[in-house]
């Protein structure tokens, strides 16, 4: 999954960039209101977590254009400001969840796993294609039950492909979920790594489409 920062903070910022990479995220960052507003309106994300008080474009601003541009992915607001008003003036703008400074990495991850979920339809903590299983909270998989040993970018691509199972999503699409604004479309990584995945799962649940793209589906 691949997640936009948009933090001022430059010591905040590495801190939540690793925690996010950590957690099996793609993460891009952007510290300037406008240069943010401008990815939001150019790339493909997962989530955003957006800071208000930012130079250039405050954030709110920032929000209502990504919205009145029919921008849906999933906003975390992320600012110092306590006070209701606040607080309302971000939902009003089109934001889906909110969190004060100070606050746990532990949950910001949890929060903006949940939205991810939720904005892909899934109303359970737990995705399910056949013998595989999808624990969201805990950013782990198990096939019939066992643990399921993946890559840091393995669990990014089988878990965007678990979130829109029975959907044939096209490369250009997985490529930029996944990966950070640094990959490269035409490298055969991908591949690779599609066929690593195929390998460690041992049944047919990863198929390619061809000319289309893959698709995650239970076995015929």
């Amino acid at each position: 999954m691949r997640i936009l920062l948009v933090e001022d903070d430059t010591a905040l910022a590495a801190r939540v960039v690793a925690a996010l990479a950590d957690a099996g995220f793609a993460v891009d960052h952007s510290a300037d209101g406008r240069n943010a507003e401008f990815r939001g309106q150019t790339e493909e994300y997962d989530g955003v977590v957006l800071d208000l008080g930012l130079p250039g474009l405050d954030g709110l601003s920032i929000l209502h254009a990504w919205r009145a541009a029919g921008r849906l992915f999933p906003v975390l607001i992320l600012t110092a400001r306590t006070e209701w008003h606040s607080k309302l003036a971000g939902f009003n703008a089109g934001a889906d969840d909110y969190l004060v400074k100070p606050f746990r990495l532990e949950e910001l991850i949890l929060r903006l796993r949940a939205l991810i979920r939720r904005a892909a339809g899934h109303a359970m903590p737990v995705l399910r294609c056949g013998p595989l299983d999808l624990d969201v909270a805990a950013a782990r998989f198990t096939l019939n039950g066992v643990p399921l040993s993946l890559t840091a970018h393995e669990y990014r691509i089988l878990a965007y492909l678990m979130h829109h199972a029975g959907r044939v999503v096209p490369r250009a699409e997985l490529g930029e979920h996944v990966y950070d604004n640094g990959y490269d479309p035409d490298s055969n990584v991908l591949d690779v790594l599609i066929g690593r995945i195929r390998r460690k799962l041992g049944v047919p649940l990863l198929h390619t489409e061809r000319g289309r793209g893959f698709r995650l589906a239970e076995p015929a």
